[in-house]
């Protein structure tokens, strides 16, 4: 029989974890009908919650101390974090990353778990059909991300693609071996390249609760994203630069040209300052560029941990 561990974030998520175990131990259940298949072992990670999230995750370990268990971070350190404190406490032969709010529908667990036993594959991801319950703005930035960061990056990412995924031992433990401080898991597990298929769904609506993403949140976990797996716009910030030389050299030139032809130009201060701030704007964009990429390397140079761990059982 297999153990299968399913990596479970949550932040202010006391309404559905209830709710998930439910829903997911029936799934379980089915798998082991009418032969007992997989045993289940359920990892929790409250990401700092300041609501009843780590209450719900103890009662659950205290009615089920065998399959589920539970880590709580001293203060919140986002998802990328609470997926690697998930994945570094499983101990199953294969492994899921499923969302709490039971917007992943469990019931693909079965078929996804079957492609990893009798077809062979390393990891079996997800993709969403449609966004429902989204607004316009958020769903065309979604899927512009998707284009753009395929565009700039050599690490192509299924566009729509979830968290929400089954994997090998192997595999997990791949991208465990990747040591970065900054994470961005979508393309971590498109790097490490192995055999991996996916399944569309439907959207689901959330069980319980709401968001906690917003624009801004989305938008700088984008940007996160593109810095961690593409140089491109340091490449960008180089064209710039170099086109905005060469047009000035062009300029100096036609001046000089003017000057010996025509007679000196009447001073135009409007003009000047255009010019000024044209430059000067250009280089904040390619300073601000080149700053990003020297954060991120501060960043893992301090060596510090990617969360800490308050309580866990």
């Amino acid at each position: 029989m297999k153990k299968i561990s399913l990596v479970v974030p949550c932040y202010n998520e006391e309404e559905s974890i209830p709710l998930f175990y439910r829903t997911v131990s029936k799934v379980i259940d089915s798998m082991n009908t009418p032969t007992p298949t997989v045993t289940p072992e359920y990892i929790f990670v409250d990401d700092g919650s300041d609501d009843r999230t780590l209450e719900e995750m103890k009662a659950l370990h205290q009615q089920f101390s065998e399959t589920v268990h539970y880590r709580s971070f001293s203060r919140n350190f986002g998802k990328e974090s609470a997926l690697a404190a998930g994945l570094q406490a499983t101990t199953g032969d294969v492994v899921a990353v499923m969302d709490v709010d039971l917007q992943d529908p469990p019931e693909l667990l079965p078929k996804m778990f079957t492609l990893i036993e009798q077809d062979g594959y390393d990891c079996v991801g997800t993709i969403q059909k449609e966004r429902r319950g989204q607004s316009r703005i958020r769903a065309f930035l979604s899927s512009s991300f998707y284009r753009v960061i395929n565009w700039l990056s050599d690490v192509r990412i299924e566009p729509n693609a979830r968290d929400y995924r089954l994997m090998t031992r192997q595999f997990v433990n791949t991208v465990l071996s990747l040591p970065e401080f900054n994470r961005f898991s979508k393309g971590i597990f498109s790097w490490v390249g192995f055999k991996t298929t996916y399944l569309t769904y439907e959207s689901q609506p959330r069980a319980a609760g709401k968001t906690h993403w917003n624009l801004r949140q989305l938008f700088s976990y984008s940007i996160e994203g593109i810095i961690d797996f593409s140089s491109a716009p340091l490449r960008l910030a180089t064209w710039v630069g170099g086109i905005s030389f060469v047009l000035s050299l062009i300029g100096m030139i036609f001046v000089f040209v003017r000057a010996l032809t025509v007679g000196g130009a009447v001073a135009g201060w409007p003009s000047l300052v255009v010019i000024l701030l044209l430059i000067g704007g250009i280089q904040l964009f390619c300073l601000g560029i080149l700053g990003q990429y020297i954060n991120k390397i501060y960043l893992e140079t301090k060596h510090r941990p990617k969360f800490i761990i308050r309580e866990e059982k």
